[in-house]
């Protein structure tokens, strides 16, 4: 069966989920499972990257998103305070857009909407823990205080292939 053809905002978002695929591929250098990310400002300016570091710096909170959050947070907190050094800043990243290679876990769905990021966009589902529609739907559960635009199936079949390829080296070791 193939799938359908990318709808026009599905390949509005491809150029940067190339990016975030090139994170992923330095993930797996080290060790991590390959998932990247990428935060746009609203502009569509990249303000910060991330890739799983959980095996490189031994931290089981050091995934993708979250590494790509702290550091959008960073830069929006640093070019506020350039500005305007007395100006109070904030750590909410409203209008950015989170790209990333693979469904968001219930970890990360917290972050994003404690983040207030406006949208996320990611290639590949992941049935066995994501939190944005296939096992979870923390993203869209209106009981929440914010939720985020969420655009799935971004180049699904690259970002899934990039999981298969690194779980298949796995399994054969």
């Amino acid at each position: 069966m193939t799938a359908p053809p990318p709808t026009p905002t599905q390949r509005r978002y491809e150029p940067w989920m190339r990016l975030a695929l090139a994170e992923a591929t330095a993930a797996e250098a080290t060790g991590d499972v390959p998932i990247g990310a990428v935060i746009l400002d609203p502009a569509g300016t990249v303000i910060a990257t991330g890739r799983n570091t959980r095996e490189a710096e031994g931290d089981p909170t050091g995934h993708a998103e979250l590494v790509a959050i702290r550091a959008a947070a960073r830069t929006l907190h640093t070019r506020a305070t350039q500005k305007n050094p007395t100006t109070p800043t904030t750590w909410h990243l409203t209008d950015c857009t989170l790209v990333v290679t693979l469904e968001p876990c219930t970890m990360c769905a917290g972050a994003i909407v404690l983040s207030r990021l406006t949208r996320v966009i990611f290639g590949a589902w992941d049935p066995k823990a994501g939190a944005a529609g296939s096992l979870y739907d923390v993203l869209r559960d209106p009981r929440l205080n914010h939720n985020p635009e969420v655009v799935p199936g971004v180049l699904e079949p690259d970002c899934r292939n990039a999981l298969d390829r690194f779980f298949e080296h796995h399994r054969r070791k």
